[in-house]
């Protein structure tokens, strides 16, 4: 066994050093010891390589606010240690890393495992929700869910002591990069990709999982070419802790039966393991749900780019809301504002979001423009911006764009605070 802190991943080794490598990826919040129970049979057979997400189990804090920046820092990391070919499996946000991995490097990944995962996770603005109330807050609101999100009730109630152990997990994370992946997560679309993952793939789920749930495991099987459903009866999120004989089960099946005939990649065992009773492998594909049309090349107009970041900026829910009501008599203004407002301006790179959220606050209060108000306290809170610089941003438009103006921003802005970072009950 080895365990080091690398440059770019804290990561450790178990397992012969002569067997092929087998990488293993976290959920966001977890480290790398929700798969300690999967690693004594794993190791029979592999080379075992787990990595800890930034600021996650102890590693240094250095966010990543995007599953890309991630799987390149994995990249970078098995490159400095001579593993160039490997079987994948990840959990969560590490199962989006593996498909990322599949898509722009797949003559790294000999085969892939999704265990919890998704094309697309939720909503963003449920992630960067829950990016602000995490920064307001602190990671205690997340630790304190994170049961009823990662377990079913029987096991929460039949296990504590394993729940508190996961939840202590969420406690030890710098929230910092729990954010920044939150940020990772709220961006992370690759539904209109998945027939480009060319890998054996198994698409592991637990059958009561709430967070990517089998819908969500039914829409990556229908997408990717060569892929397989295993749901997991008695499991929810964390399927690898709640039930670990079915979860080594079945990675044991998938990568001792894949790419069987490639040198490089892991090896077949003389007999496939039987599988946990009554936990089964069952093969589901369902016809792929529609898919979001493909972006048009090039960047001549910036319609595109400026809904993206109106909708990173102001939510899903309120652009949403402001396209529904527009009309033939409205249409060409909503279109004016996303190509001009959010495609040329907010997209410059002169000043970060963080800076044209305080601009936009100050100058909303000084025209007197406060219909407009709430939706950039939301964004502001989106961006960075903690309650208490909001509180400083409308002190000081007080001095200099009067006070019956702040005042009454200062009651918007007290409501949307409330709103937006008071953790779940």
């Amino acid at each position: 066994m080895s365990e080091t802190t690398a440059e770019n991943l804290q990561y450790r080794f178990d397992g012969p050093e002569d067997a092929p490598a087998l990488v293993i990826g976290p959920s966001l919040g977890t480290t790398w010891h929700m798969w300690d129970r999967q690693i004594a049979e794993l190791t029979q057979h592999w080379r075992v390589f787990r990595f800890d997400l930034p600021g996650h189990g102890g590693a240094p804090a250095h966010p990543a606010t995007s599953v890309g920046e991630l799987t390149d820092r994995l990249l970078a990391t098995l490159d400095g240690l001579g593993v160039q070919r490997f079987g994948y499996a990840g959990c969560s946000i590490g199962g989006a890393i593996g498909a990322d991995l599949a898509l722009r490097h797949p003559h790294r990944v000999a085969s892939l495992a999704l265990v919890a995962s998704s094309a697309r996770f939720g909503s963003a603005d449920e992630f960067r929700q829950r990016g602000v109330i995490v920064r307001t807050n602190g990671l205690e609101p997340m630790a304190r869910t994170a049961p009823e999100r990662w377990f079913t009730s029987g096991f929460a109630a039949a296990q504590p002591a394993i729940v508190e152990w996961a939840v202590q997990m969420v406690r030890t994370t710098d929230p910092g990069c729990y954010i920044a992946a939150c940020e990772a997560l709220a961006a992370f679309d690759i539904r209109t990709e998945l027939g480009r993952i060319g890998v054996p793939t198994l698409v592991l789920v637990g059958a009561e999982d709430k967070v990517t749930g089998p819908g969500d495991a039914r829409t990556l099987v229908a997408g990717i070419p060569d892929a397989r459903l295993a749901l997991v009866p008695g499991a929810s999120h964390l399927a690898p802790v709640e039930q670990p004989g079915a979860v080594t089960d079945l990675l044991l099946t998938h990568f001792s039966a894949a790419w069987q005939d490639t040198q490089a990649a892991i090896p077949v065992l003389p007999v496939a393991p039987p599988l946990s009773a009554p936990v089964l492998p069952v093969a589901e594909i369902t016809a792929a749900t529609a898919q979001p049309a493909a972006p048009s090349e090039g960047r001549a107009d910036p319609y595109q780019p400026g809904m993206r970041i109106r909708r990173e900026v102001l939510g899903d829910a309120h652009v949403d809301g402001v396209m529904a009501a527009s009309d033939d008599f409205t249409d060409g203004f909503q279109e004016l504002v996303t190509r001009y407002a959010w495609g040329e301006v907010w997209s410059r790179e002169g000043l970060d979001r963080r800076t044209r959220s305080t601009v936009t606050l100050t100058a909303l209060v000084a025209s007197g423009h406060l219909e407009g108000l709430a939706a950039h306290v939301s964004a502001a809170l989106r961006n960075g911006l903690t309650p208490a610089e909001i509180r400083e941003v409308l002190l000081q438009t007080a001095v200099y764009c009067g006070i019956p103006a702040a005042g009454a921003a200062f009651t918007i802005a007290q409501s949307v605070i409330q709103a937006e970072t008071t953790p779940p009950a």
